[in-house]
């Protein structure tokens, strides 16, 4: 029984929620929240909710299918895997692709304003649709923009098959120290490729491509050294390591938070980049990247705890927003630029009402977030996981929901 699927999920939420806020930095500025200490730091790195994303996927899908696909390569679960893969992501995508698209053409025909968008073309529109645009060392991304991790997680879906077989062969013949050693190995490019100071956002130079692998691939082999701590045919670890465990998951987000605070008040690590877009949230600081191990070691932390953090993370409201997390991320940043653009042509640009629409706004993404869950996402997972004669809910996420029985098995399914 995988006990850690609840708290999770709940991370989930907080990946979803840290991004949105690190697009909501230019109403959040006005609104005087950027002038918190720490706060604005912390918001300022929020696109690392993508980096806990990339891992946390690693550690959830090695957890379903390291036993059904480890033992050798097959055609017909490799087919199925992507498939199903697929019926998680593709609905919700399609749909945003062609809402951001049709918004951005609304935009230009109401405002008169004709701003270049070079993207906005049919082979363009193409490569989002097979989630190939942010493939290559100098990705171009437009239409939803968010979804260009998407585009990253399907890559690493597509190598998965290949990965497993390597997971599984380090999950039976390798020592628990050597593991450690693979999952700095996997994090090193990453690491080298977060240490430069050419790009803030470290897209180019395959930069989104080292990120999602070395990721995926560290979440993964983190789950395995989870199994490690845990007896076998046993669901909890051991006392001690639970305890030192709920340790490490409450000292990391403190390390985290340290973290962003010393790297907002660097100076070096400040890029001097002058953005052409006012609207553009500013730039995160460089070196972010190294938080990243920090965030994946509280990713096992907290599947070994059940205290504290864990049980917080486990609780039906932070269950609900990590179920509908992926429908918010997809439909966040389409859905402020119409609030935003319906602010301005009321004029409201500061102030008291321009923090209460605001608030209204933030409001509005979370309903916005749970009618696509509601209306596309599971319906259309449904259906897509019966066309192939696979049960219409996964029976690991039966524990993951907040109206499920708490006691609910977990297949590797």
């Amino acid at each position: 029984m995988a006990v850690f699927i609840r708290q999770l999920t709940g991370i989930r939420f907080v990946a979803a929620f840290w991004v949105l806020l690190y697009h909501l930095q230019g109403p959040l500025a006005i609104m005087g929240v950027m002038a918190i200490p720490v706060l604005s730091d912390v918001i300022r790195v929020g696109r690392l909710g993508v980096d806990l994303f990339f891992a946390l996927s690693g550690f959830i899908l090695t957890h379903t299918y390291i036993s059904r696909m480890g033992p050798r390569l097959a055609a017909g679960a490799t087919l199925e895997f992507w498939w199903l893969r697929l019926a998680r992501v593709y609905p919700v995508h399609f749909v945003m692709l062609n809402v951001a698209g049709l918004a951005i053409v609304a935009q230009g025909i109401i405002t008169g304003v004709d701003r270049e968008r070079p993207w906005l073309n049919p082979i363009d529109y193409i490569r989002n649709v097979l989630l190939v645009q942010e493939w290559g060392p100098h990705p171009e991304r437009g239409w939803n923009v968010v979804a260009w991790s998407l585009s990253m997680e399907w890559l690493a879906y597509l190598i998965f098959p290949l990965l497993v077989l390597v997971l599984f062969a380090l999950h039976k013949r390798v020592s628990t120290p050597l593991l450690v050693v693979a999952w700095f190995v996997a994090l090193l490019p990453l690491l080298i490729r977060g240490s430069l100071t050419t790009d803030p956002y470290y897209t180019d130079l395959w930069g989104s491509v080292i990120r999602v692998l070395s990721e995926f691939t560290a979440g993964a082999i983190t789950y395995l050294i989870v199994m490690r701590c845990i007896p076998p045919g046993a669901s909890d670890p051991r006392p001690r390591v639970e305890r030192l465990a709920t340790t490490v998951s409450v000292l990391m987000p403190v390390l985290i938070v340290a973290g962003a605070v010393f790297l907002g008040r660097w100076s070096g690590a400040q890029s001097a980049i002058t953005l052409n877009d006012p609207e553009a949230e500013p730039l995160p600081p460089y070196f972010h990247l190294w938080l990243v191990p920090l965030l994946i070691i509280w990713i096992g932390a907290l599947a070994l705890s059940r205290r504290g953090q864990a049980k917080w993370l486990s609780t039906d409201t932070l269950i609900l927003g990590g179920v509908v997390s992926y429908s918010l991320y997809m439909t966040h940043l389409v859905w402020f630029g119409v609030w935003r653009a319906g602010l301005n042509a009321l004029g409201l640009e500061s102030g008291i009402l321009f923090g209460v629409a605001w608030i209204i706004g933030i409001a509005g993404a979370f309903v916005v977030a749970w009618l696509m869950w509601r209306i596309v996402e599971e319906p259309c997972r449904k259906i897509m996981r019966k066309a192939v004669g696979v049960k219409p809910v996964a029976p690991e996420e039966t524990t993951a929901d907040p109206s499920a029985k708490k006691d609910s098995a977990v297949t590797d399914r």
